[in-house]
């Protein structure tokens, strides 16, 4: 019972509290009518924009306004391939809904299409056509989530080949580690075009969700725990942009209805590939790394740029403790002047201004003949 009453006493507050300002309404509509019907129309007007605006906002965010990130290399640490199952069976997947991609739209002439088509089954064959089905419609749904995202070109064929010239390495590995080179076999190819084609046609495959990314499973790229990772799908690991840009909204990019002819880019990549080859002899190689004491040759780095990795050990630090330095000025007859500027040396008061070395007895009364 002390309760009850406890809990209605304010509530005989607020009857006394809103009978009072009753009253004083009507006193004021009474005594001034214009005024308090024009503040009682302004007060609505603010409480409806306020209202709207909170409803507006409470929807579908707008795609962020700062610079879209730059999608980073294919970069692999150097673990062996147990080692990188055990790392990405670490990392966990994201908690919370993982939406499905809206279904895209192609807009563009039949050439275009068939241009974007070539490119998709490509990136479909050769990334994926050891797997089955759903591991090839999760690649050709991340080709076509970063055509609709500002980070990426907005065409299917600029998506496939991005970077695929560079010698800092492409953003799919097929392009750009002569797997171009292989042909494909017919039945592959067909079933990669039928899952490419459906895909352009507006066939979502939804695990992946707004994925941007993958990677085997078997390798660990530099930037796997940077981004979201939200599905697994075959022997491949997906992830999508962490925070705002791996939103839905982030993917307004309208796709531009233009593409490059598929061909050209495969045999500028082909010529790329074999250029970034050509400059690197593989047994010229292996004899200078033997010739550095301590130099351990790594394994290649994933990216097709066929750079050379190499790690040095202990012995390395120890054969440059020991070995006898030699002053460079010394290698050489050096003017006093060069001598000075290699190591600092105080130049003698003598010396000729542009480093002619001043004769061991100058003339009497004068200095020495200058040049």
């Amino acid at each position: 019972m002390q309760q009850l009453v406890t809990i209605s006493r304010p509530a005989d507050g607020l009857k006394r509290t809103a009978a009072q300002l009753k009253l004083r309404a009507r006193q004021l509509l009474r005594d001034y009518p214009r005024e308090t019907i024009g503040a009682g129309v302004l007060s609505l007007t603010i409480a409806g924009a306020i209202g709207g605006a909170a409803i507006s906002g409470s929807g579908n965010q707008p795609a962020p306004a700062a610079a879209p990130p730059v999608p980073p290399p294919l970069l692999v640490r150097q673990l062996a391939p147990d080692q990188a199952l055990e790392v990405n069976r670490e990392i966990p997947l994201v908690k919370g809904p993982n939406p499905a991609a809206a279904a895209f739209v192609f807009k563009g002439d039949s050439s275009a299409r068939r241009q974007a088509l070539d490119c998709l089954t490509s990136a479909v064959y050769y990334e994926a056509g050891s797997q089955d089905d759903d591991g090839e419609r999760a690649v050709a749904q991340v080709v076509l989530n970063r055509v609709r995202h500002p980070a990426f070109p907005g065409s299917v064929c600029g998506v496939v080949y991005q970077g695929s010239t560079r010698p800092t390495g492409c953003q799919f590995t097929f392009t750009c580690d002569g797997s171009l080179l292989r042909q494909p076999d017919a039945e592959g190819w067909k079933r990669a075009r039928g899952i490419a084609e459906a895909a352009l046609s507006g066939s979502v495959y939804s695990p992946v969700g707004y994925a941007t990314h993958y990677h085997a499973d078997y390798v660990v790229p530099y930037w796997a725990s940077t981004l979201a990772k939200n599905a697994i799908v075959g022997a491949h690991i997906f992830y999508r942009w962490a925070g705002a840009w791996g939103r839905p909204t982030a993917f307004v990019k309208a796709y531009s209805g233009h593409e490059a002819s598929a061909s050209a880019l495969r045999s500028a990549a082909l010529a790329a590939e074999a250029t970034f080859a050509s400059q690197v002899q593989p047994g010229s190689v292996a004899e200078a790394i033997e010739d550095i004491p301590g130099a351990e040759p790594l394994k290649p780095s994933m990216r097709g740029d066929k750079r050379v990795a190499i790690r040095f050990n202990l012995t390395a630090r120890k054969a440059s403790d020991e070995a006898v330095h030699e002053d460079y000025a010394k290698k050489f007859e050096a003017s006093d002047n060069l001598k000075f500027a290699l190591g600092g040396d105080t130049v003698a008061e003598n010396q000729a201004p542009l480093g002619k070395s001043a004769p061991a007895n100058p003339p009497a009364g004068g200095a020495a003949n200058q040049r």
